[in-house]
Parts: structure tokens; C-alpha cells; sequence
């Protein structure tokens, strides 16, 4: 299938916030450039129509900003996204058109729907404001919405705060829908909800990725749903992108020492003569992302690293048909 999403040589950096003294010492000539955060390094990736891709990696390496930088929130500093062909947000930071065939739904639904709207109100902003629908289609064109996620119409007139975590999530999925996407882009969407809940949302996502034709990325920490959602998976680690490829291939045999740590992290119960819990977190801190180690940015923390990896960056290398790694030793 030929690439209907493609992330070309994508890169996100933060200026820090001066302080007097910064500002003194950068007179006087000293440099501030290495307290720059990288918070993305050069990512390539591709979604293929109707798939979904996970992005998994640890708190800090960028997933979010990525995810922000893909659905034309965010403008990238170097690089470009591109939705069929068409640019997502030009090289001055303004969103274009194809902005509105891709939505975001956020972690926290309380904190990204108004407390101050009703929830028919919020559905309906977008689609009106880019002449989807008029205002007197408004009403029922929200209440079909809520029907799709499994909300009762009824609740339109209703505030966020009057619903449950589940539900909230569910109103925020239907304010994206409402737009009309081609790629929905979804940020630890069931993070901050209890197992159950968990489980209804992402059976809603598979459904609403059937009956709708999604192109999804699905941003997540949880290495069970995303092998349960995803068809293929992309490991992130520090802003880079260090394995890719088909889901079941990399949970089966993952050839980057970092993606095989994160499994290993995974608590596994183990039943012998008795009830066990075997854990292997990750040795080592996360490197900051305003001084990352050179070469591999893994290194530091890998039981295998060689000389070469602490001088050289590894880029991702094909190891078979829609496989790749970025690691000296793959």
C-alpha cells in the first residue's frame, strides 16, 4: 500500500527560558544552545490508509510533541508532514486545509473539553466553524455523533463535569469524529481510565476504525493494548525513533536492546508452586533531552553497547520487508 500519512526528517526543538543571567553570559559570548531541548530528532515514519500504528516509549521521549507536530497543532522546526500528498502545516507554522482531515484526542479529557460549554456546544463548534454543517443542522448532527460513540443525545445540553471519566472520553472521540477525519491521532487515550473502561474504549476504537476507515496512531505506555490495536508498532526512545515494523514481529523478536528492555519491563505473573511477579525495569536514568549522549542516545543504559555506539548515531537500517532498526549490532 503506498503511504497515505508520511513524517519526512521531522525534528522539534524548545528554546529555553533565559534568565538574567543567561542573557549575560550570551552577551558576553557564551553559548546557550546545549540547554536547547531536542524534544524530536529527525523522525521519519509512514501510515498507510486504514491502518494503525502504534508510538510507545517512555514519559519524555517526545510522543506527544509528535503526536501534536502530525495533527497540525504544533509546527515542526525542521521537516514536514504530509496527508495524501499535501502538506498538513506549511514552513511558517500555518495549519492548511488538510489540517482539518486529521484530529487529536487528548489524555485528559476534563482538561481538553470547556468546563464552561455544553458538550452539544463543543461538538458543534469545529463542524460549524469549517462549514460542515449549519447552525440549524447543528443539533442533530451532534446528536448522531454521540449516538456513534455510545452516549445517549440526550446528553448534548449536559456539562463535562456531570460524567464519568469514560464518558468524558467518549464525548472528546465524538469531537473529533464530529470533523470529519481521515487519521485520527490519539494520545494516551485510555491512560487515566479504570481496566474496564479501558476495554470498552478500545473496542470503540476498533469499531469506529472499521465502520469509518480510520488511519489511526495510537500513542500509549501500555504495550498490551497496543498489541491488541496496532498493526504496526514504532519504538521511541529520546525524540528518535529506534525500531519499527508489524506488531507481532516485534513483541516476538525485537531486535533493538531498548524495545527488548521495554518488554522486559512488562511484570509477568508467574504460577509455579506459587503466585510470583517477575520484573526487570530498565537500568538507569532517562537522559535529559537538553544534553542527550552522543552517538546512540541508548547507550548509556544498554548492557550491549560497543565504542562505536558512543560515537556514531545509528539510523534505521532495513532489516526485512517493513522492518527496521536504528542499532549498530541489529
Amino acid at each position: 500500500m503506498e503511504p497515505f500519512l508520511s513524517v519526512s526528517g521531522i525534528s522539534k526543538r524548545f528554546a529555553p527560558q533565559l534568565t538574567l543571567s543567561d542573557r549575560i553570559a550570551a552577551a558576553l559570548g557564551s553559548a546557550t544552545e546545549s540547554r536547547t531541548v531536542r524534544a524530536v530528532d529527525g523522525i521519519d515514519l509512514v501510515l498507510k490508509k486504514g491502518e494503525a500504528v502504534g508510538l510507545v516509549g517512555e514519559s519524555g521521549c517526545g510522543k506527544s510533541t509528535l503526536g501534536r507536530i502530525i495533527a497540525g497543532i504544533m509546527p515542526p522546526t525542521e521537516g514536514q508532514v504530509r496527508l495524501d500528498g499535501q502538506p498538513v502545516m506549511s514552513a511558517g507554522g500555518r495549519p492548511q486545509k488538510t489540517t482539518t482531515r486529521v484530529q487529536m484526542v487528548f489524555q485528559d479529557p476534563f482538561a481538553s473539553l470547556d468546563p464552561r460549554m455544553r458538550v452539544g456546544d463543543a461538538l458543534a463548534e469545529g463542524p460549524i466553524a469549517h462549514d460542515l454543517v449549519t447552525k440549524a443542522e447543528a443539533s442533530e448532527y451532534v446528536r448522531s455523533w454521540l449516538t456513534t460513540v455510545g452516549l445517549d443525545p440526550d446528553y448534548a445540553t449536559r456539562y463535562p463535569h456531570q460524567f464519568s471519566g469514560g464518558q468524558r472520553q467518549r464525548i472528546a472521540i465524538a469531537r473529533a469524529l464530529a470533523m470529519k477525519p481521515e487519521v485520527l491521532v490519539c494520545d494516551e487515550p485510555v491512560a487515566s481510565l479504570d481496566v474496564s473502561i479501558q476495554a470498552q474504549i478500545i473496542n470503540l476504537f476498533l469499531k469506529l476504525r472499521r465502520e469509518l476507515d480510520l488511519t489511526l496512531l495510537f500513542i500509549s505506555h501500555d504495550l498490551g493494548v497496543v498489541r491488541h490495536l496496532c498493526d504496526r508498532v514504532a519504538i521511541m526512545y529520546l525524540g528518535r525513533i529506534v525500531e519499527q515494523g508489524p506488531t507481532r514481529q516485534i513483541y516476538d523478536d525485537p531486535r533493538h536492546p531498548y524495545t527488548r528492555a521495554l518488554l522486559e519491563s512488562v511484570p509477568k505473573l508467574v504460577i509455579d508452586d506459587h503466585v510470583d511477579v517477575q520484573f526487570n525495569p530498565i537500568e538507569g536514568e532517562l537522559p535529559s533531552p537538553m544534553s542527550p549522549p552522543p552517538g546512540c542516545h541508548f547507550h548509556a543504559r544498554c548492557p550491549l553497547s560497543v565504542d562505536r555506539c558512543r560515537s556514531e548515531r545509528p539510523h534505521l537500517v532495513p532489516l526485512a520487508a517493513d522492518r527496521a532498526a536504528a542499532c549498530h549490532l541489529a
